[in-house]
């Protein structure tokens, strides 16, 4: 029986368990940390061997291949010996490209990704074409696959994910944009970010579809890197295209080979300059797929964005609240702040990724009357903004950043929470920041 070894037992490496061993491998399941009660339920139940609280390399390797977390990094001792010993490590979506007979829409970027996967998958199910979702979004891929495959599969991708692929072909990629973020899984290069993203495309072939943001030079530069590329369709926020999307700020116009339609934005369910591209992008990839224009219409209508991205909390005295606490970078932030055009009062902070707060500034002098600091160390994020904001106060508790934010609004301000940072200083991811911000308003509401 063939062997192998799965590193971390979240939701993909419990996944890849499953889908492992109902293909007949021997499974070894290895996490440093504490592995959740529930997880451990589900391996003891299929009767799989796990070890937490450390790594036993000597079983690791026994192995004829490895499945790494994409949160574990190339960098630990535990991968630098696997791959001394050249043992194939590959990521749990690589595994499950395996055993899918489905065609892929796969979507990255820095920004953006979690919205255009969520819409993809909507626009598809709304005109009845069999789809599924995975990746950084739903369940584990490799899991739904025990269970049955789908004519086609939405992913969404990380760099990280993308880093552990070696025959994943996407027949449509998606790349939304490409800024600064986790460059210190990179040796801090630019350059190596965006080769990484770029790697989605090693086994696209030309009967493929590349869709991408135009206006961004790092996707081109990228882009110049690869030597044999699919079909390309652009999204642009500044000019028509020829096979591609253009928003002139009153509507989008789609005009891919499989179908075209202009549709207002005021008939649109998302909002901002960032959530057009967002939209173009999954309706030509819907099109490429064949959805039926009208049925992509009437979804970009009734879609509803996920939890903790530009959502609308509640309207207090006049003050609307939004929760925007997915914005965990300053290039996610800045397509926040640029959305309304209303008196604002920003709640920041929390994990400074190394942020260069200057492309904040002019949506911040025209727009936030109050910045609160919200984390355990302010102090970068003060100096960025004393001189750009009149109004600067900081906390360390959701609650008391709510309640400030109430003192300082008037009717017809708005209260938004876009981080720009990591949550793990004061809360357990940034859902549970959401989460708190969402409590914390409703609790004030409630009087």
């Amino acid at each position: 029986m063939k062997k192998i070894s799965i590193l971390g037992a979240g939701e993909s490496g419990i996944g890849a368990a499953l889908l492992a061993q109902a293909k007949g491998y021997e499974v070894f399941v290895s996490d440093k940390g504490t592995i959740a009660a529930s997880r451990k339920a589900v391996l003891a139940e299929h009767e799989i061997d796990f070890e937490e609280g450390h790594h036993t390399l000597e079983r690791i390797v026994e192995a004829a291949e490895v499945i790494k977390s994409p949160g574990i990094p190339y960098s630990s001792e535990v991968v630098k010996e696997i791959l001394a010993q050249n043992i194939p490590l590959i990521d749990e979506l690589e595994f499950a490209f395996r055993y899918s007979q489905g065609r892929t829409i796969a979507i990255t970027g820095t920004n953006g990704k979690t919205t255009t996967t969520l819409l993809t998958y909507h626009l598809l199910k709304k005109v009845g074409i069999d789809v599924g979702m995975a990746g950084n979004v739903g369940d584990s891929w490799a899991a739904q696959l025990v269970d049955g495959d789908h004519a086609w599969w939405i992913l969404e991708v990380s760099s990280f994910q993308i880093d552990g692929f070696k025959k994943l072909r996407p027949h449509v990629a998606i790349v939304t944009n490409i800024t600064p973020d986790h460059l210190d899984r990179y040796s801090y290069s630019l350059d190596n970010y965006i080769q990484s993203k770029m790697n989605l495309l090693a086994n696209m072939g030309k009967e493929d579809h590349l869709i991408i943001y135009r206006e961004d030079q790092n996707i081109h530069s990228g882009m110049a890197r690869v030597s044999a590329l699919p079909k390309v369709h652009e999204i642009s926020l500044e000019e028509r295209v020829e096979n591609g999307g253009y928003y002139n700020q009153r509507e989008i116009e789609l005009t891919i080979v499989e179908g075209s339609f202009t549709m207002s934005k005021d008939e649109m369910a998302l909002k901002g300059d960032h959530n057009m591209i967002n939209a173009m992008c999954a309706a030509s990839a819907a099109l490429i797929a064949g959805a039926d224009p009208r049925a992509v219409r009437e979804g970009l209508r009734d879609f509803k964005n996920a939890a903790h991205r530009m959502e609308r909390v509640e309207e207090i005295g006049g003050v609307v609240f939004i929760n925007d606490s997915k914005g965990t970078n300053v290039d996610a932030t800045a397509y926040a702040l640029a959305a309304f055009e209303e008196p604002l009062i920003w709640i920041a902070g929390g994990v400074d990724k190394g942020n260069d707060y200057a492309q904040l500034y002019p949506m911040v002098t025209e727009h936030v009357k109050t910045l609160i600091c919200l984390g355990k160390d302010n102090d970068k994020l003060k100096a960025a903004f004393k001189d750009r904001i009149a109004d600067i106060v900081e906390t360390q508790e959701m609650g008391e950043a709510v309640r400030l934010a109430q003192e300082r609004a008037k009717a017809g301000d708005l209260v938004l929470l876009s981080p720009a940072c990591a949550s793990f200083d004061l809360f357990r991811n940034y859902e549970d920041r959401g989460d708190q911000f969402k409590e914390a308003v409703r609790k004030l509401k409630r009087g």
